[in-house]
């Protein structure tokens, strides 16, 4: 059976290593005239064990061509099933390749997970299931993965991961007490990244309390690593987290020595310089940084933005004012010089400098600020104005500044003409799908269920392809538990579902209705992939309920405690916590 026969036109499989499915097809007879024409020639042959039969040809070639047609779903599927019919990883990557094309983050797990069974000492896979546990808020699965990867011997960056994961708010003590249990093993200390372990267990100590324990653990890493630039890094953000900027700005100063010119050193000196009140010092290093790196706008603009958390508004300014004048503007230029303007109290002068912030990641914020901004100072009907004429200026954000002017109008209490606006809009742009569905919720918030399933209702005549407005329709429907719609509400949801099979919010709608319906153990299986994708305070109440009514009492409270654990408000489970006081933790 040649190669060429599975290859397509643009993406050939020769990669996937075939060649080892195709050995093991079945050859032909040895003599032709064994048998008659009548007879069937395949009667005596053992059954196919092993290789690429015509069943699993097939499938190859739909999932190749399903890849190059855009159905990444349906490709990956046909590349999974093959990689467990024939064990091979090759088959696994593929099929996580087409899975990352997807947006479907379940997806694209299965796909990984997959890859690395067939094949657990790989790399890439355990490097992405870290990713995607980090990715959806799980640091404790994030660190185990790379724990693996550092038991491979393979740069696990840990330090990095304990950044990132006190940026986001995880609670650092179960982390701190893993990498403790790994730090103790014997031998880890023979590993070619140990100090990275230790920079991160320091880094985590600190943030739990353990100060001393954490100088202590970097001053024995420093005995032997002093070359390190990641050590001095290390112990002069922690210095700057204690607010002992003359501790970081030795520190800075050491790793400069073992790192020169390295821009990273040069900024945390600027930063401890600011935080003693030295800015001339600090512009000096800040100088160097951007002599170094002329025209790399993005620098000024972080420059920019340190100075502006001094609250050292002048040094801003001469950052920003080359970017302002310059042929190519950057948006975030105009935004930062705003900010200045507006702490000033030059408002009509800030107000120029937003109106200047051009569509983007800056836009919507940038005229959201300006209109508090005038409210603050008691101009509201100058801050409508505004933004009508932003709408009018900017077509394509029509419905976002529409929205935003109903939160403005929400915020100082008039909702009666943040209600009025959206009607008024919604007259000459009746068919405005984010502004039905802004008002579909408005209604529903309000007690008003027929307004909000007419504005639903409208989206879905339509579009009835809106994902969005079939699962809020569905979903509220299973929601008020009205026995007679329940039905209805499951072919809404599983509607929204077949259009994005990947929403962790949807598939919490099917887990719901499922419940609603009586049938918690189906239940149970779409929320806690929902829950894995997207662990949420409302996923985690819906879970946490199902798993009490299926009489698995402790995991309820394990899914409760930890939504309690990393959200600041949690009213679903406040709520939940009301009706069964049996699930506090």
């Amino acid at each position: 059976m040649p190669s060429t026969l599975i290859r397509s036109s643009r993406h050939g499989l020769a990669v996937l290593g075939l060649t080892v499915l195709l050995g093991g097809c079945q050859g032909l007879a040895s003599s032709p005239l064994a048998t008659t024409l009548e007879e069937d020639p395949m009667a005596s042959a053992p059954p196919i064990e092993h290789g690429l039969d015509a069943e699993g040809l097939a499938t190859l070639l739909t999932a190749e061509f399903a890849g190059q047609r855009g159905d990444y779903r349906r490709a990956t599927l046909g590349y999974l099933a093959m990689a467990e019919r024939y064990g091979v990883a090759q088959l696994a990557e593929r099929g996580t390749l087409a899975a990352r094309f997807s947006n479907d983050v379940l997806l694209l797990e299965q796909a990984v997970n997959a890859w690395h069974q067939l094949d657990p000492l790989a790399e890439a896979p355990l490097r992405l299931l870290a990713g995607l546990a980090l990715q959806r808020g799980d640091w404790d699965q994030a660190l185990e993965r790379r724990l693996a990867l550092a038991e491979q011997g393979q740069h696990a960056e840990l330090t990095l991961f304990a950044e990132l994961a006190l940026e986001a708010g995880a609670d650092p003590l179960p982390l701190r007490e893993r990498l403790r249990e790994y730090l103790e093993r014997t031998g880890v200390d023979t590993h070619p990244h140990y100090h990275d372990a230790v920079l991160a267990m320091a880094t985590l100590e600190a943030a739990t309390g353990q100060r001393q324990q954490a100088e202590r653990r970097l001053s024995l890493l420093e005995r032997n690593h002093s070359e390190l630039p990641a050590l001095w890094l290390t112990r002069a953000q922690l210095a700057l987290e204690a607010d002992s900027p003359r501790q970081a700005r030795e520190a800075a100063r050491r790793g400069l020595e073992v790192s020169p010119g390295d821009p990273r050193f040069q900024l945390l000196l600027a930063q401890a310089e600011l935080m003693l009140g030295n800015v001339a010092a600090a512009e000096q290093h800040t100088s160097t940084l951007m002599e170094e790196h002329v025209g790399n706008q993005e620098l000024h603009l972080s420059l920019a933005r340190l100075y502006l958390e001094g609250g050292h508004l002048d040094a801003a300014r001469r950052l920003l004012l080359p970017l302002v004048s310059s042929d190519e503007p950057p948006p975030a230029a105009f935004y930062l010089m705003g900010t200045i303007a507006e702490e000033e109290g030059e408002i009509d002068n800030a107000l120029l400098y937003y109106r200047q912030v051009a569509p983007g990641g800056d836009f919507l914020r940038a005229r959201l600020r300006a209109a508090q901004m005038l409210i603050a100072d008691e101009r509201l009907l100058d801050a409508r104005a505004f933004l009508r004429i932003e709408r009018l200026r900017h077509e394509s954000h029509f419905s976002e500044l529409v929205a935003l002017e109903v939160e403005l109008l929400d915020e100082v209490g008039r909702q009666d003409d943040a209600d009025a606006l959206l009607d008024r809009e919604l007259s000459r742009t009746p068919n405005d799908e984010p502004l039905l569905y802004l008002r579909a919720m408005r209604a529903w918030e309000h007690g008003d269920f027929e307004g909000m399933e007419r504005d639903l209702g409208r989206i879905i005549e339509a579009n009835p392809e809106n994902a969005s407005a079939l699962n809020a329709l569905g979903y509220t429907l299973a929601d008020i538990n009205d026995a007679e719609r329940l039905e209805e509400a499951r072919e809404l949801i599983e509607r929204a579902h077949a259009l994005e099979p990947g929403s962790p919010a949807i598939m919490d709608s099917l887990g719901w209705v499922h419940y609603r319906l009586g049938d918690p153990e189906r239940a149970l299986a779409w929320l806690e992939r929902a829950y894995a994708s997207m662990p949420d305070q409302e996923i985690a109440a819906h879970l946490a309920e199902v798993l009490w009514t299926l009489d698995r009492r402790e995991e309820a409270r394990r899914v409760v405690e930890q939504a309690l654990r990393q959200h600041d408000e949690h009213p679903l489970i406040d709520a939940l916590l009301e009706r069964v006081p049996e699930l506090a933790p």
